[in-house]
């Protein structure tokens, strides 16, 4: 499986952002023909007060992001991993993976668990609870054979989540994210190499780049999006812009990581009881 990671820089502007995002998909697909393409975390709405991503939210199928990705992965006949955007489901809003095949059909939809509501060390405050609600199933699914899992931007930094998507088999996990600048200088790389080693998975984190609006001012988020390896190797990384990465995911030399080091048959806490 070929995969490519889709690096933007999202505003609040629900048509500029799906324009960008057609346009960076569609020079991946002409020049790396990936199997598998990814946006990153909120890709169709940034920043902006809490009412202006509350309106921009959507219901699905109905929604005109989710349009967008599901007429993308008919029309170039591949799978898209829709980053993440803004779904409304009753009076609730959630941070939402949508997943569709080659044939434009919905095959998974993740709400993210884990939300953003930290201070950083620059004094920005961050909120994530003041719009979404968390999510509560782990979920993944299966790509032609490969099974992927998914997970959100600071999920990343709950080991708990990756294991039990390794516990149901992930061979690929997606971390579409939005990290913020001041943490993503220290913990980006670092989390994303020590997730894909502890459980020996490939691991794709689509990200968002660059500057974008808030109530408080201008904001910047980190980028690097990136594709790593089962041994921890970074094997492809976008430079600062909007951009793209591909790698090709070699399975043969998964299945080889996991024999020769088999930490899953080793692991003793947190491990499945041992039937009786």
């Amino acid at each position: 499986m070929r995969v490519a990671v889709v690096q933007m820089n999202s505003r609040d502007d629900k048509a500029a952002n799906l324009r960008a995002a057609g346009a960076l998909a569609a020079r991946a697909i002409a020049r790396e023909r990936p199997d598998l393409l990814a946006f990153p975390e909120t890709f169709a709405f940034q920043g902006g007060s809490v009412a202006a991503r509350r309106a921009s939210a959507e219901t699905f199928p109905e929604g005109e992001a989710y349009g967008f990705l599901r007429e993308l992965a008919r029309t170039h006949r591949i799978w898209v991993h829709g980053g993440s955007l803004f779904e409304r489901d009753g009076a609730q809003i959630y941070n939402t993976t949508v997943v569709f095949d080659r044939e434009g059909r919905e095959v998974a939809r993740y709400r993210k668990i884990h939300r953003f509501d930290v201070t950083t060390p620059d004094g920005r405050r961050y909120c994530e609870s003041e719009l979404v609600a968390g999510g509560r199933e782990v979920v993944t699914y299966e790509a032609e054979g490969v099974v992927v899992g998914c997970s959100i931007c600071y999920d990343l930094r709950f080991a708990e989540l990756y294991l039990e998507l390794a516990r149901r088999g992930a061979q690929l996990v997606l971390v579409p994210a939005a990290f913020t600048r001041e943490t993503g200088r220290d913990h980006w790389e670092l989390l994303l190499r020590a997730r894909a080693v502890e459980i020996q998975a490939y691991i794709a984190a689509p990200a968002q780049w660059g500057p974008f609006p808030t109530p408080t001012g201008t904001a910047w988020t980190f980028g690097r999006s990136m594709i790593v390896g089962p041994w921890g190797q970074v094997l492809a990384q976008a430079q600062d812009g909007p951009g793209y990465a591909a790698a090709e995911l070699d399975l043969a030399y998964l299945e080889e990581v996991r024999r020769r080091l088999p930490v899953a048959r080793h692991r003793v806490l947190g491990a499945p009881a041992a039937p009786r």
